[in-house]
Parts: structure tokens; C-alpha cells; sequence
């Protein structure tokens, strides 16, 4: 997060963001649960994109963490052991059914986080993500259900994504990428798969929010551009930025 936190913020977000323990007793570490965790979101937007199988390839698992290959490799295969993911060979590692309840768990615990940054705290969206992955790596369950029920017992985060069960269940919405929906009829956000600061910042600032209503004017061929009506504004972004946005027919 840019800039120095007040005293009393710093040391409450100290206080919830442990490195160590073990939040089950399993095998799995923390960081463990963080691997898991985003393998279940490259597995999901890969569906949203149109891989029905959910494989994703651990290249992609390592831009996304921003760590070597090796390093991702050696996890991997450690996970595999411990029976959490599967291997195909030329289709790459999908979750299996116990890593997937492992992960949405974890996921739980981040989205959590999330929330209570923005609804409690008074943190805006974009700047959250650094410290929610930061507290969220070792959070007690404990602390986890209070934060939510500090939230206001939320069933999704500020960026619209699913709040899974405790037990490791999501139930996800009946939305579509933006990208697929019909045209000049209305639409309602739901969420926003970008997490990037400057991105977020910019979506924002386009009003692009979820719950808010558009309108799909024009779609230009070959990935081009689209017009967007979000109330009485004219809007137009970027095919990639439409690959980021889910909606629902209002």
C-alpha cells in the first residue's frame, strides 16, 4: 500500500497478519493455502475464458505469484504428494476435490480480509490487496469470523467475488463476462477480476463498480473497443478490461 499507515492502523494490521502457525493442523502451511488458494482463481477465469477442464500450466502460476519456475515446480510437487492437486501431462495441474475445499477456505480467509479493509477500516479497493494477502497468509479462523461479522456478515467482497462457507463451499453467481453479454439491454456489475492498483483505480474512476447498471452500445470486431452507458455517462474500455468485468441481466 502506497504511503505510511497511521500508527494505530499499522499496529493492528501487525497484530492480524502472523507468519507462522498452523490454521487446522493439517499438512498444508500457510503458504500452502496461498498456492491453493490461486490456482482455484487462474482455474476459474481460465472457465470464465472458456477451458471447461479447469487445467491451468504452472508458467502461468508463477507470473502470477511472481516467483522463479523452480520454485513453483517444487511446490506443486509437494502439493500433488499430499494428494491436493493432479497432474496431466501437456494440460498442466488442476485442483483436486479436497484442494479445492483447502483453497476456497483460504480464499475465504482473504476475501474476508478484503472486506473488512474496506467496510471497517475505510481502505479503498485498490489499495488493499498488498496487506489483505499479507493478513489473510496466517489468519486464525478465530479472527476471521469476527472480522466478518464486524463487516456486517458479507456474502461477497469489495470486488464482488463470492465470500466461500467456512466449509469450503462457494455458490457462485449466474453472470457472464462482459465481453459475451447481449447488447442494448440493461446489466448489472457483479464483479471485478482485476487487482491491480492502477487498473482498479481507473475502473473506479469509469464508475465500472459492481451493482452499478450498464448498457453494451457497440462492440468493436477483433478484440476492439467497447461503448459502454453507465447511466447517463458514455463510457468506452478496452476488450481486455471487458474480459475483467462479470454481469448479470438487470
Amino acid at each position: 500500500m502506497a504511503g505510511k499507515r497511521p500508527a494505530k492502523d499499522a499496529d493492528l494490521l501487525d497484530a492480524l497478519s502472523g507468519e507462522d502457525g498452523d490454521l487446522s493442523g493439517s499438512d498444508l502451511t500457510a503458504k500452502m493455502r496461498d498456492y491453493l488458494a490461486e490456482i482455484y482463481r487462474l482455474s476459474d477465469r481460465a472457465r470464465d475464458m472458456g477451458a471447461s477442464d479447469g487445467y491451468i500450466g504452472t508458467s502461468a502460476l508463477a507470473e502470477m505469484k511472481d516467483v522463479s519456475p523452480p520454485a513453483v515446480n517444487r511446490m506443486v510437487t509437494r502439493l500433488r504428494e499430499l494428494g491436493y492437486l493432479s497432474h496431466e501431462p501437456y494440460k498442466g495441474i488442476r485442483l483436486t476435490a479436497e484442494g479445492e475445499r483447502e483453497a476456497l477456505k483460504q480464499l475465504r480467509r482473504q476475501r474476508i480480509v478484503e472486506v473488512f479493509l474496506v467496510n471497517v477500516m475505510q481502505f479503498k479497493w485498490h489499495e488493499i490487496k498488498t496487506e489483505a494477502d499479507r493478513m489473510a497468509h496466517a489468519l486464525p479462523d478465530m479472527i476471521a469470523e469476527r472480522m466478518w461479522e464486524m463487516s456486517g456478515k458479507p456474502n461477497v467482497c469489495p470486488h464482488g467475488e463470492p465470500i466461500p462457507t467456512a466449509n469450503g463451499e462457494i455458490e457462485s453467481p449466474e453472470d457472464q463476462l462482459l465481453i459475451n453479454a447481449p447488447h442494448n439491454q440493461l446489466l448489472v456489475i457483479t464483479r471485478v477480476r482485476a487487482r491491480e492498483r492502477d487498473r482498479l483505480e481507473y475502473i473506479a474512476a469509469l464508475g465500472l463498480l459492481p451493482g452499478a447498471q450498464i448498457e453494451i452500445l457497440q462492440m468493436a470486431p477483433f478484440n476492439g473497443p467497447i461503448q459502454l452507458r453507465a447511466g447517463k455517462e458514455y463510457r468506452i474500455i478496452g476488450h481486455n478490461l471487458g474480459e475483467m468485468i462479470k454481469v448479470r441481466t438487470a
